[in-house]
């Protein structure tokens, strides 16, 4: 996930939205929030989201998960760079939305 997340977001912003120790703290906390796309046993693609409990998004949203919040904080979603411009990314979001 981490090097998927830094290969997509560094070259571009320079800078990861999450960092390896956020990735695992929001997978452990509330892994129902996140999908993964796999193709042969290969992880292609993710999303990390967690629960928030206000109506706007603040500072403190990007590292908390708030159990009984009622909206969803999308924190990453991420394509490899070899399985890019195959409308993965869309795919992976319009299910994360019917889950």
């Amino acid at each position: 996930v981490f090097e998927i997340e830094r290969e997509a977001f560094i070259s571009v912003s320079g800078d990861c939205p999450l960092h390896l120790d956020e990735i695992r703290h929001f997978l452990t906390l509330c892994p129902e929030l996140s999908l993964g796309w796999f193709e042969e046993g290969r992880l292609v693609a993710f999303i990390i989201g967690s629960l928030w409990d206000q109506d706007r998004l603040s500072q403190a949203a990007l590292t908390l998960h708030e159990p009984r919040g009622t909206a969803v904080h999308i924190h990453v979603l991420a394509v490899h760079r070899t399985f890019r411009q195959q409308g993965k990314g869309s795919i992976l979001m319009w299910r994360y939305l019917q889950y």
